[in-house]
């Protein structure tokens, strides 16, 4: 791609293109012939000045463009040294700028970034929508095991769902397309595992290894709980520090736990839960080994379970299409804290 340079267009493409045609050709000049040493002479003559005309031709061809080009760079030299303007653009350049004011060739910084409101250019986050909804036609598929880093589970799960039959998979869903949006307009590079249009899964490895392979700054897997009812509240669950089989925690644990802190900070913010008082610290966040999803990250990673699907209030908030506005926006303001406190 271009750097975005501007550069000086090229006047023979710019005649060929935009101006008349200053390709000349010459052609012979007709003369009546005479007899005699007159004649002789009167043609010798007319030779001459065809030769003369042939040859002035010749050179205002060759000349005309290269007074052209002169005067375009005299006319752009001219006006730049005006009352403090600058050069005016002779012909539309690209702009290979993207969004955040980072260039084609990876210039660009965080400050130059915000300036422009986007405070997470050159980030990149993986969503990860739990489950999906058509995995209830696959029980075969998604009942294979595959490893999660320290043993063996299944691939993936239907997931639960309110009494009304609102699933976890389309709830997940929606909520993971509305942050996508969000951390888009904040300059994010976004991926999400599935977009729903699969046939099943991805299994929980291959949901790990998403975010590896987009070397994400953050990922998020998006869950609503299936609890009994009376259980209510969000929370986030942390990566233990793992070192067993392929998995090997270590290095993510803290970063994810910055993570994890700013994703319930924003989130109670945004929607007004409460931190879940049956799981976890009480404080919104839960740490688990046995979650495939983080042990094979090697990457900061986090799950939110948003509420509880199985509980009538909580479900209330889950089906509620303004509370899942809000619920985005405090996944979005979460990331974003910790990406920007990252710079």
């Amino acid at each position: 791609m271009s750097n975005g340079s501007p550069t000086q267009p090229d006047p023979s493409s710019a005649e060929t293109g935009h101006g008349p045609d200053t390709r000349w050709s010459a052609q012979a000049t007709e003369f009546p012939e005479s007899t005699g040493s007159s004649g002789t002479a009167g043609a010798e003559a007319a030779r001459r000045s065809r030769r003369m005309g042939m040859r002035l031709l010749v050179a205002l061809g060759v000349l005309a463009p290269t007074c052209f080009a002169g005067w375009l760079v005299w006319q752009s030299a001219d006006q730049s040294s005006g009352a403090g303007g600058s050069a005016p653009t002779l012909m539309p350049l690209p702009d290979n700028t993207p969004p955040g004011g980072v260039n084609a060739s990876g210039g660009g910084g965080g400050a130059q970034a915000g300036t422009d409101g986007k405070p997470l250019a050159g980030k990149t986050v993986v969503i990860d929508p739990g489950h999906n909804p058509n995995n209830r036609d696959h029980a075969a598929a998604i009942n294979r095991s595959v490893s999660i880093g320290t043993g063996r589970k299944a691939c993936d799960t239907t997931g639960t769902a309110t009494a009304s039959g609102y699933s976890e998979a389309e709830f997940t869903l929606d909520l993971a397309r509305r942050v996508r949006s969000g951390l888009l307009k904040k300059g994010a590079a976004v991926e999400l595992t599935h977009n729903g249009r699969r046939p099943w899964g991805p299994c929980v490895d291959s949901r790990a290894r998403a975010g590896n392979q987009a070397d994400a700054d953050a990922v998020v897997s998006l869950h609503a709980d299936g609890a009994p009812a009376g259980s209510r509240g969000f929370h986030v669950i942390l990566p233990e520090s793992v070192n067993e089989g392929v998995a090997d925690t270590r290095p993510i644990v803290g970063p994810s736990r910055g993570l994890g802190r700013e994703l319930a900070d924003a989130f109670r913010k945004f929607t007004g839960s409460k931190p879940a008082s049956y799981a976890g610290d009480g404080e919104g966040t839960d740490t688990r080994g046995d979650l495939g999803g983080l042990n094979l990250s090697r990457v900061p990673k986090v799950f939110l379970e948003c509420g509880n699907m199985r509980d009538p209030r909580d479900a209330a908030d889950l089906t509620d299409r303004d509370w899942r506005a809000r619920a985005a926006r405090g996944v979005v303001e979460g990331v974003a804290g910790y990406l920007t406190q990252k710079r």
